[in-house]
């Protein structure tokens, strides 16, 4: 069975919650998802939980924020299967504070340009960790000054190269903080939706940082690029994954869950990478101790 491992819920900028999810994977066909909200591991428990119930397997996981200096873009990393996911508490910590102040900055510009109340705003953001730029555009749908998350509004209001832009800025970790985080905490580190920001030009940094895996299938790869990155990978022996990056109404791409997936394969890799990688590291330590012995 194939599995989307990239997948948000209201934690964070999805517009369904947790059960929600599962229950619509369940529906679909899909019996393996992965919860991967925006610098969250709230939901990693008890998404197990509740995939249980339904017989859905729930992989944990959790999508850091990341930017590269250097390219000056953001990267996105997933963080799977680890092994003390509080380790990564304190840089999802770290992002939080640094969204929720810019959050506050955006909304207040934009409540000072239309005639909508802050609180309006936060409501749209009940039950999730953070505000995002969704929560401020569903007020405004709902405020009736547009009929979609994203149209011309949203790129008026959030894209760098609009001159009406409320964007504030936001620090983010460096891409070797985040790997080195997540190899701390015993995960896997993948790279989420390259198309989405371009960041296929610098795979070769990123696998030289510790680089575990590069998702492949997704609604932001084109035909050419997925072809591309499968190649990559596969000749860099690191792991393929694909998910749909669900966010509901939320999305910029009309998808379901299970849309863009990781094929049984692939999955099997994932689940098996550690204990592969220990067995790799046992056996070089034996050649190594060999060889001194000789």
């Amino acid at each position: 069975m194939a599995a989307d491992l990239h997948c948000h819920t209201k934690l964070s900028d999805g517009s369904v919650g947790i059960e929600d999810l599962i229950v619509i994977a369940q529906k679909s066909g899909i019996d393996t998802i992965a919860i991967t909200d925006h610098d969250c591991l709230a939901g990693t428990v008890r998404g197990q939980v509740i995939g249980k119930r339904y017989g859905v397997t729930v992989i944990p996981g959790v999508e850091l924020s990341a930017f590269d200096e250097i390219a000056g873009k953001k990267v996105h990393i997933i963080s799977y299967l680890a092994d003390a996911p509080d380790r990564l508490e304190r840089i999802c910590k770290k992002t939080s504070v640094a969204r929720k102040r810019a959050g506050q900055i955006m909304m207040l510009k934009v409540a000072a340009r239309f005639p909508v109340a802050s609180d309006f705003i936060i409501n749209h953001a009940s039950g999730s960790t953070n505000l995002f730029k969704q929560h401020i555009m569903h007020a405004l749908m709902d405020a009736g000054y547009t009929d979609k998350i994203f149209g011309d509004l949203f790129y008026t209001l959030f894209d760098t190269g609009s001159e009406s832009n409320v964007l504030a800025p936001t620090k983010y970790p460096s891409v070797k903080e985040v790997i080195d985080e997540i190899h701390s905490a015993g995960g896997i580190a993948v790279l989420s939706h390259p198309g989405k920001y371009k960041n296929d030009e610098e795979l070769d940094e990123y696998l030289e940082l510790g680089l575990d895996g590069v998702e492949v299938w997704s609604p932001y790869n084109s035909p050419e690029l997925t072809q591309e990155l499968a190649d990559y990978c596969k000749k860099h022996k690191i792991l393929l994954t694909g998910g749909s990056d669900f966010h509901g109404i939320y999305g910029r791409h009309t998808v379901t869950v299970g849309s863009y997936s990781t094929p049984q394969e692939n999955l099997d890799k994932l689940m098996s990478y550690k204990a592969r990688k220990k067995r790799a590291a046992r056996k070089a330590e034996k050649a190594a101790a060999a060889a001194q012995g000789a």
